[in-house]
């Protein structure tokens, strides 16, 4: 039987190019590092030297997630849209974002609130959340969103996307309507649900 090499180029690259294949296609369960040196063609021991086990394959997979969809959202992003707009935009984003990853989004968030997360992921999750925070406190400034801690606004803005995604995950809603269903639900959460002359 042929020795399997050790080094291999980027190999911690190929191994979460590899992992996040395995997630998409099998789930959390099916990861196993040696299975994924297996599949590089390295030795099974070679993975150790950027994943000292399972759970720091996910952080890094949970870590590269994050800095995808800030960098989807940070494109998406166009401060001369209205708020409305804005926000529409920002949240078809998010939630094509999750919708096309649902298995990448749970590894995400199961560790996002964990005290034993390093820095770096720490950094990349509040990424994705102070974005929303810092267009609610700018369109406060203008006197377009209600006084009020930020942060609390801002959760509810995520809860909503959330959910949405967690429903597309779950089959209550299709891809599609999750997403056609952004700027109602962005209209709803700026007005409330309270009926108005205007309407």
């Amino acid at each position: 039987m042929p020795v399997r090499p050790y080094h291999h180029g980027d190999l911690r690259s190929a191994l979460l190019a590899s992992a996040e294949r395995t997630l998409l296609e099998k789930g959390v369960a099916a990861l196993s590092l040696r299975e994924l040196a297996r599949d590089a063609g390295v030795s099974h021991a070679a993975p150790g030297r950027h994943f000292k086990d399972k759970q720091a394959l996910l952080d890094a997979l949970a870590l590269t997630g994050f800095e995808r969809m800030t960098k989807e959202l940070n494109a998406a992003d166009s401060p001369e849209l209205t708020l409305e707009a804005r926000l529409t935009e920002l949240a078809k984003t998010y939630v094509h974002f999750a919708v096309s990853n649902p298995e990448l989004l749970e590894v995400m968030y199961s560790r996002k609130h964990d005290a034993d997360i390093s820095e770096q992921l720490r950094a990349a999750v509040e990424g994705t959340t102070t974005h929303f925070v810092r267009i609610v406190a700018d369109a406060q400034e203008r006197g377009e969103v209600i006084p009020g801690d930020p942060w609390t606004i801002a959760l509810v803005i995520g809860a909503a996307l959330h959910g949405t995604a967690s429903f597309t995950a779950q089959g209550t809603l299709t891809p599609e309507a999750a997403v056609t269903g952004i700027p109602p639900l962005i209209h709803h959460l700026l007005n409330g649900l309270k009926p108005r002359e205007s309407e």
